[in-house]
């Protein structure tokens, strides 16, 4: 059973759709003092939450079994999310969910101060009626600059061009000369937007680049009585700086949702003259709010039962949807990386994925944490995961490299794992066939095919006869039973891969190893059961 902790407030569509769910259950505990959230979250597999709850270090200092945290909404800066990753949570947020909700308060934001409409009811709700004061400008015809040119960014966009407005857009992951079929320009730098823009609206995401994007140097560089809305981050605006220009007069006003502190309690923008001030509202609405809920449910139900990572905030370039043969693949790898963690006892240098062939060429990254994954898990006391693996390599000096080559004549797609160790370099590798499933081909080059589950024995053996009968009458002597057996030979010397019934004990691996020669080694590796009838199919 999973479990799921509701620890802020969700739409009832979105607990219907937890509800519906078989093999899940979850209780809603709103309202949960940081201690309080720190002892229970380790209890759960997933937590929901929204912007009221404030996922800290110390919340997921014991992360327990939890696995991922979906929060309904865009933003997480109430996560931490360098925390999540140490402890292997996945982050996963609702980008698409309030698009339009967002895009729309932008444009009601921008008209609502072009034409002065706040002032102007305060005004007649105070009994005046003196119009002159209120004069307005239209947008037809004005130039919009949109930062980020994402997908509320290109809502937004779609609406202003509908207001027969002009639009510009800089955003420094978006190529071309134009977007939108060429209905908006794109702009090289945000220096170039500015001074050509009579309104700019910021759409980017918060990061260490883009904190105070907008402050007193980019004010000035508009052209005066230009005017700026974000409903976007309140700290890509410098609050002081946009104040004084405001001030100035030389922004002619200023429509703001969002804040650096919220509530803003003694933000300058408060006494700003010409602003349009709103408490972060631009998803908040009936239809955002469900639909926020329901997102966050499915993404982190996908993730719970299938493995699947959409919206992912803490984990990038990994595929969020995966065929069966993909995901096979993927369980495949982590497989191949625990038949070498043996040999990592004494320190891993580097871990490089080799592709060859097209059917797994998009899933070089995450093969490559996956391998990650089967390497360390056995040797580290954190859980390690595709979340947190490659975190766990870079803090200790581990290489990690993939690449995709050209298909070989002689056999199937494939992938190669090897690692650099210590002692010597060591290689492993599989395919997933359609119609099979997984297999092992080949490791340190000896030629084989196996299932890779069980429990297996790789005894590295003097190429001689009578080996496979001195290891058959020792593991019959002790009761073991050997449920398959492969043999390849290199040179002088052999591998022999068992797979056992049982584990091999202790006393029995000691047997094999005090017979040296012929065996020069026996290593051991106990693997979950393939499914699908060894198909490996999720």
């Amino acid at each position: 059973m999973i479990r799921i902790l509701v620890a802020d407030k969700i739409a009832e569509a979105g607990l219907a759709a937890l509800k519906a769910q078989p093999g899940v259950s979850f209780d809603t505990r709103e309202g949960l003092s940081p201690a309080e959230l720190a002892r229970l979250v380790g209890e759960y597999d997933g937590m929901l939450v929204r912007s009221a709850v404030e996922v800290t270090a110390e919340v997921l200092a014991r992360p327990g079994k939890l696995a991922a945290i979906a929060r309904a909404g865009v933003g997480v800066d109430n996560i931490d999310l360098a925390a999540a990753t140490r402890a292997g949570v996945l982050v996963l947020n609702t980008p698409d969910a309030n698009t339009i909700s967002t895009a729309e308060h932008t444009i009601a934001m921008m008209l609502a101060m072009v034409r002065r409409i706040p002032d102007a009811h305060a005004h007649v709700r105070g009994g005046q009626w003196k119009r002159n004061q209120f004069m307005g400008d239209q947008v037809a015809g004005k130039t919009l600059g949109i930062v980020g040119l994402g997908r509320i960014g290109r809502a937004v966009a779609r609406r202003a061009l509908g207001l027969e407005m002009k639009v510009l857009a800089y955003d420094p992951f978006v190529a071309g000369e134009s977007a939108l079929d060429g209905a908006v320009r794109l702009v090289p730098s945000l220096d170039a937007l500015l001074p050509a823009c009579d309104c700019v609206t910021l759409h980017a995401s918060l990061s260490a680049d883009s904190r105070a994007l907008l402050g007193a140097e980019q004010f000035a560089r508009m052209k005066k009585g230009a005017r700026v809305v974000n409903c976007a981050r309140g700290a890509l605006i410098d609050e002081a700086a946009l104040a004084e220009a405001l001030k100035s007069g030389h922004v002619a006003a200023a429509a703001i949702d969002v804040y650096e502190n919220e509530p803003p309690t003694g933000s300058p923008l408060l006494t700003a003259p010409n602003t349009v001030l709103t408490p972060h509202l631009a998803a908040s609405t009936q239809e955002a709010q469900t639909a926020v809920s329901v997102e966050a449910v499915e993404v982190l139900l996908a993730y719970l039962l299938r493995g699947e990572m959409r919206s992912a905030v803490n984990v990038h370039s990994l595929p969020a949807h995966l065929s069966a043969r993909e995901r096979a693949m993927v369980d495949l790898m982590g497989r191949m990386g625990r038949v070498l963690s043996g040999w990592c006892e004494q320190g891993l240098k580097a871990v490089c994925v080799s592709i060859h062939g097209d059917g797994f060429a998009k899933l070089g990254e995450t093969l490559a944490r996956q391998a990650l994954v089967g390497l360390l898990d056995p040797h580290l006391d954190v859980r390690v995961n595709l979340v947190n693996a490659q975190e766990q390599a870079r803090q200790r000096g581990i290489r990690l490299e993939h690449a995709v080559h050209a298909p070989r004549q002689d056999r199937a797609d494939s992938v190669v794992l090897l690692i650099e160790t210590q002692a010597q370099p060591r290689s492993i590798e599989g395919t997933v066939y359609a119609e099979i499933g997984p297999r092992v081909l080949a490791i340190d080059g000896y030629r084989m095919e196996i299932v890779p589950e069980k429990h297996l024995v790789l005894i590295f053996n003097d190429d001689r006869p009578g080996v496979i009968g001195l290891v058959g009458q020792l593991l019959g002597e002790a009761g073991v039973n050997i449920a398959d057996m492969t043999l390849s030979r290199r040179g002088q010397t052999a591998l022999m891969l068992l797979k056992l019934d049982a584990p091999l004990g202790a006393d029995l691996r000691a047997r094999l190893e005090a017979r040296k020669p012929p065996i020069l080694s026996v290593s051991t590796v106990n693997l979950p059961v393939l499914g699908g009838g060894g198909k490996g199919e999720w």
